[in-house]
């Protein structure tokens, strides 16, 4: 009898997984409606407009800085837990693993194929797995960390009210989180997740390099989104820009909606609201960034286009080995 009932326990959390990340696409993509309706269309179309060859070419080059650390940190982690990955490699997987997070639901689905196609290179699926899911959320935490340090530098006073907003939904989503894992099955598998990943850790050089890593990264996001400010012409002080970046930054990496659009455009509008830079030059410098981003990721298009074409002449191979 418990051979029946099992799988029919385990089906709708299968389907609960299966669905979540088009929930969480939805939630931004409503966000991203809901400002529409407020302000209208101008100030998406005037981030649009604003972006540039300069602002394309300085985007591109901290991209690239950005991916290169990102993926310096993936092959700390991934040694650290006996796995070979090479820098072509790492860069290539994670130029592409960027680009499907920019195009796909639920944020995260690059990061998902990154962590199979290089367990299965290794043979080492699961393994491959906690090495992504480690380096990702080491640089959440950096992230997180660096903008109190933000905070703290400005002051409390000035900035807590422009960082109330992408804070909030960091809250939400985390309670979200919290709520699915009050099942204990699956607090014991993150506890034993949590004791095999001890061991990535372990040593201040690691940890002083994947932080020095993932500030790096960090900080290309925040001065792509300051490009994104100067293309628009806003005109602020360097703290204002350091701030209202950060903000922006920290709501982008929030897994809801497709690529950062709704958290990013409506956390810069209130950042912008609260430092009196104007809620409309928030969505515009928003769209900006979101615009530069998705074309200083386009290597990952490539990097996919080049895998396809590939695999085909292998797999047509393959067809007439078949046939005869």
């Amino acid at each position: 009898m418990s051979s029946v009932i099992a799988p029919s326990r385990r089906r709708p959390a299968g389907a609960a997984s299966r669905w979540q990340p088009w929930m969480r696409a939805g939630i931004g993509v409503a966000l991203l409606v809901a400002i529409l309706a407020v302000t209208g269309t101008d100030p998406f179309l005037r981030g649009i407009a604003s972006v540039s060859p300069p602002a394309i070419g300085a985007a591109v080059l901290l991209a690239a800085v950005a991916t290169a650390a990102a993926a310096w940190r993936w092959r700390i982690l991934a040694g650290r837990l006996g796995l070979r990955l090479g820098w072509r490699q790492s860069v290539a997987a994670y130029y592409r693993s960027q680009f499907l997070n920019t195009v796909l639901p639920g944020g995260v689905v690059g990061d998902v194929e990154r962590a199979v196609s290089h367990g299965r290179s290794v043979d080492r699926v699961a393994q491959a797995a906690r090495a992504v899911a480690a380096e990702r959320a080491a640089g959440q935490l950096v992230q997180l960390a660096l903008a109190v340090v933000v905070v703290g530098a400005i002051g409390f006073s000035v900035s807590a009210r422009a960082m109330a907003l992408p804070l909030a939904l960091l809250a939400v989503v985390l309670a979200v989180t919290g709520l699915a894992m009050m099942s204990g099955r699956v607090r014991r598998a993150l506890v034993r997740e949590l004791t095999i990943l001890h061991d990535a850790f372990r040593g201040i050089g690691t940890i002083l390099a994947v932080v020095a890593a993932s500030t790096i990264v960090v900080t290309a996001h925040v001065l792509t989104f300051v490009v994104a400010c100067i293309a628009t012409g806003v005109v602020a002080s360097a703290g204002q820009l350091t701030l209202v970046a950060v903000a922006a930054v920290l709501a982008s990496s929030i897994p809801l909606g497709i690529g950062g659009w709704g958290p990013r455009e409506g956390a810069a509008a209130w950042a912008f609201s609260a430092m009196g830079l104007g809620a409309a030059a928030g969505i515009t410098a928003a769209t900006a960034y979101g615009v530069l981003v998705m074309i200083a990721l386009t290597p990952g298009a490539l990097v996919i286009t080049a895998s396809v074409l590939r695999r085909r002449p292998a797999s047509v191979d393959a067809g007439r080995r078949a046939t005869t």
